[in-house]
């Protein structure tokens, strides 16, 4: 029987999207919806992490929001932001341990923090462009749960962010609980698909690509 792919409240199943990879998830969202290659983790190995997105922004050189949004988020959420600031700090090693001692699931973030060491030994996950030592002010307050632009990719308070060391996917909570069947659907396929299948299927699909362009050889 096929598991619902959210629940009865029509909320998305937020927990079950941790055994999706990204890869399947990008194979069926397209690139509209994959971060940019710099919004990655920042230490390895990373495990899967998979939340609503608490969206946040940060003008330049500021972090005030992304501090308070660590004692408003829910536990399981992702605490997406939009900066584009590689000057200053976001945050650094208390932020992230008060973030997961209140159950944050990880920061997702298009600026840099610092205190790498730190938040490496806490086991939190951040995805952000990098790292440097210069923190932030914290003079600027905007607005918690307005869309926001992170990786390029356009983030609504609620989509289901899934993060790995493959990259990060924002799925529409629109679109999670039939892009979950889809996936589920992917992943059982191949998963019972021999290698010498996959290959056939393969090479014939790679022939024809081919002939159709006029290859020769």
């Amino acid at each position: 029987m096929t598991e619902p792919a959210e629940h009865t409240d029509g909320v998305p199943d937020f927990e079950a999207f941790r055994d999706i990879p990204t890869t399947t998830l990008a194979d069926l969202l397209g690139v509209e919806q994959v971060m940019d290659i710099g919004i990655r983790p920042l230490w390895g190995p990373v495990p899967r992490v998979a939340g609503p997105a608490f969206t946040v922004s940060c003008p330049p050189g500021d972090n005030l929001m992304l501090h308070a949004a660590v004692h408003r988020a829910a536990p399981g959420s992702v605490i997406v932001v939009e900066s584009g600031d590689l000057r200053y700090a976001l945050a650094g090693g208390n932020v992230c341990a008060v973030a997961q001692r209140h159950g944050i699931a990880a920061f997702v973030a298009d600026g840099v923090i610092r205190d790498l060491a730190e938040v490496r030994d806490l086991g939190f996950p951040v995805f952000a462009r990098g790292i440097v030592p210069i923190p932030g002010a914290k003079e600027i307050a905007t607005p918690f749960g307005l869309p926001v632009r992170c990786g390029g990719v356009r983030i609504e308070a609620g989509d289901v962010i899934v993060a790995d060391e493959e990259g990060v996917i924002a799925v529409p909570a629109t679109r999670a609980p039939t892009t979950l069947t889809a996936a589920r659907t992917k992943l059982t396929k191949e998963a019972t698909q021999p290698l010498d299948d996959w290959e056939r299927a393969h090479r014939t699909r790679i022939e024809e690509i081919l002939k159709a362009r006029g290859f020769e050889g």
